[in-house]
């Protein structure tokens, strides 16, 4: 597949950097597909980047015919529901749990919203995570990256180089680690802040 034809999709669980991976690959020279319905707020300065016909993909996937060539969010539940008659270049995010759990709940709760026993939320979480790392492989539609998310905000040289050899070799590198603010990095986990 051609650089310029490439669909490009950001995934991972809520929470778990995925903003900041669009951010830097729009940034890096792949534009996004954004609506900018949600804007930027307290728990996203720098905005979602998100597209909402995504949510719809299994029922309208013709929205897929505007991301050739562009980067896309999606959460990782819907990774089920691209169609496999396109290929995909997917960077899945990975965080420490913790984090995205302290994440969610300091979101959820400046949002008045109620939050979700801890415990029950990661364990719902794990088991997505098995479920789709276990059905991954098998889809040949589907070329997949992992990238955490606390190696990128420590080692950002590194990730953005592993980065840049799977979206083709063409992103400006410079610019990509330039984008990374370490004063967002708010939720960090015990492990995290050694």
């Amino acid at each position: 597949m051609s650089f310029s034809n490439a669909i490009t999709i950001v995934s991972g669980l809520p929470r778990s950097g995925t903003s900041l991976m669009m951010q830097m690959i729009d940034r890096g020279g792949i534009p996004a597909l954004t609506d900018e319905i949600r804007s930027a707020d307290r728990d996203n300065p720098k905005g979602y980047y998100e597209f909402e016909p995504v949510k719809q993909t299994k029922d309208n996937p013709g929205w897929l015919g505007d991301a050739r060539g562009k980067v896309v969010k999606m959460v990782s539940s819907l990774l089920y529901d691209l169609p496999a008659s396109e290929s995909y270049r997917v960077v899945f995010m990975r965080r420490d749990i913790e984090e995205i759990l302290d994440s969610q709940e300091k979101m959820l709760l400046r949002l008045g919203k109620p939050v979700a026993d801890r415990s029950a939320i990661r364990m719902a979480f794990d088991v997505h995570l098995k479920r789709l790392m276990e059905w991954l492989p098998d889809q040949k539609h589907l070329n997949l990256l992992e990238l955490s998310y606390n190696e990128l905000l420590t080692n950002p040289r590194d990730e953005i180089a592993r980065l840049n050899l799977f979206l083709g070799g063409h992103l400006d590198t410079e610019t990509m680690v330039a984008s990374i603010d370490p004063q967002l990095y708010r939720n960090r986990s015990a492990a995290t802040n050694n």
